[in-house]
């Protein structure tokens, strides 16, 4: 039914003005995503070359989305929460820390080494330290996103404060400005371009630590508050909500 209406609207794309137009320019594409499926379908639901659960038909995958649907929404929610959660708190670490080391050397002389035995590690390294020393799978989860969001933001972030010209801070202490003048209204605004590429790459890596986040512990449809593998608790333990 669909692939007659659109071969329909394609052949008549004259008279059907922008529609048309917009069809045919797409026809290509419908015609290989329409080959695409028909192999699917027939390599999986008819034939069965490809085995079972591991390549399903594509109305199976349809029938989770219309059957399961209220179940796939509260788990995009709750992923949705705990992204969220840590890339707001690393990104915000990380911008406060930036501008504080590159506008500060001595503030720099005690994180840089921090941020060069931390930076080189991927956050997933910190797991077994993340879990046993929170209290929960989702605080802990929230740290490990955070963690990956605030590196490259920090990074960046200093990178983008300390390559600010001279000249500027040179013009405007000529005319006056105090300090938070200049890094609220010269440092940051020239540094933007450098943090807005760091927060790029910090929610890239927040969304590859927030899958092996929600396959270790992190439920969808319960509260976050399930308990990490501490010392007399070798299994996690969850209140719903």
């Amino acid at each position: 039914m669909i692939a007659a209406v659109l071969a329909i609207a394609t052949a008549g794309g004259k008279w059907l003005g922008r529609i048309g137009a917009a069809v045919q320019q797409r026809a290509p594409w419908f015609l290989v995503l329409g080959i695409a499926l028909t192999l699917w379908e027939i390599a999986t639901a008819k034939l069965a070359w490809l085995p079972l659960p591991f390549f399903p038909p594509p109305q199976a995958i349809i029938e989770v989305y219309t059957d399961d649907l209220p179940k796939l929404l509260d788990s995009v929610w709750a992923s949705v929460k705990l992204q969220l959660g840590g890339y707001v708190i690393g990104a915000t670490v990380g911008f406060l820390t930036g501008v504080s080391i590159g506008w500060s050397r001595s503030i720099g002389y005690w994180v840089h080494p921090v941020l060069r035995f931390i930076g080189p590690l991927p956050a997933t390294a910190w797991l077994p330290v993340a879990f046993f020393t929170f209290p929960s799978s989702w605080s802990a989860s929230t740290f490990l996103i955070a963690l990956a969001t605030g590196f490259p933001v920090t990074v960046l972030t200093w990178s983008g404060v300390a390559s600010v010209s001279n000249a500027y801070y040179d013009v405007a202490r000529t005319l006056g400005a105090k300090p938070s003048f200049l890094v609220l209204k010269v440092a940051i605004p020239a540094a933007l371009p450098h943090v807005f590429v760091g927060l790029f790459m910090g929610l890239g890596s927040s969304f590859a630590v927030l899958v092996v986040a929600e396959m270790i512990g992190v439920k969808a449809g319960w509260a976050g508050i399930c308990s990490g593998p501490r010392a007399g608790r070798p299994t996690p333990t969850c209140t719903p909500r």
